[in-house]
């Protein structure tokens, strides 16, 4: 029977690339930049890569953010402080949110039948700047950001962490669940707990991590958890 069930923010339960982009068009506003699709698609090319080796231990969270922005600066030839652009770009970030398909529903459903944990990759300031715009903190019996922790998913180092705060844990009763299979689902195989794969784009499975359970829409997680 599942008791605990550890849910992704980014992309699972709010929107993250609508807030992605609209933040980074008012903060390349901000610096006099250009903001047309070329640029806006560049940046998310560029900053799923710097995640992608953060998740590989390659480089660190205070690199990434500021790495991104150096990266786009460079392609393009913009002259402007990569740092300053982190802090412009994690002001608008935080602020406001847009709910992914479904998932306020979803959190109705699941809330008082489990113990709700969020488990995201980010920063706290950002991250509790949405969270509490979406007013979603009451429903959560703890809210794990990887800053916090002090170790990114999908590290064992993670996971550990986030065990060690759940009362009476058990694997057995624990699941994952989140869109990322590089992040979300290999961070749950390596803590050796369940995973469901939330996969609204029917994007191609690759060998980078096993899905236990895969999702379409997150109308079908409650029965789903319901018959684990």
């Amino acid at each position: 029977m599942i008791k605990n069930v550890l849910l992704d923010l980014d992309d699972t339960v709010l929107d993250f690339h609508k807030a992605e982009k609209i933040a980074l068009m008012k903060a390349l506003e901000v610096h006099g930049l250009n903001t047309d699709e070329e640029v806006l698609s560049s940046y998310s090319e560029i900053n799923k890569i710097h995640w992608q080796r953060l998740e590989r231990g390659e480089e660190t969270r205070a690199e990434v953010l500021v790495n991104r922005f150096r990266d786009l600066f460079l392609k393009f030839g913009i002259e402007s402080d990569p740092a300053q652009m982190k802090l412009t770009y994690e002001s608008f970030l935080g602020q406001g949110h847009y709910f992914m398909p479904g998932a306020e529903r979803m959190l109705k459903d699941l809330h008082g039948k489990y113990r709700l944990y969020l488990a995201s990759n980010g920063t706290w300031k950002v991250q509790k700047g949405r969270i509490e715009s979406a007013g979603i903190s009451p429903l959560f019996d703890g809210l794990f950001v990887s800053e916090l922790v002090g170790a990114d998913k999908p590290s064992v180092d993670y996971f550990a962490a986030v065990f060690r705060e759940i009362p009476d844990f058990k694997k057995s009763e624990t699941v994952i669940v989140g869109d990322s299979l590089t992040s979300d689902i290999l961070g749950g195989n390596r803590a050796g707990i369940l995973t469901v794969w939330y996969n609204p784009k029917g994007a191609e499975k690759t060998d980078v991590a096993a899905p236990d359970y895969e999702i379409r829409d997150l109308s079908e997680l409650a029965p789903l958890l319901q018959s684990l």
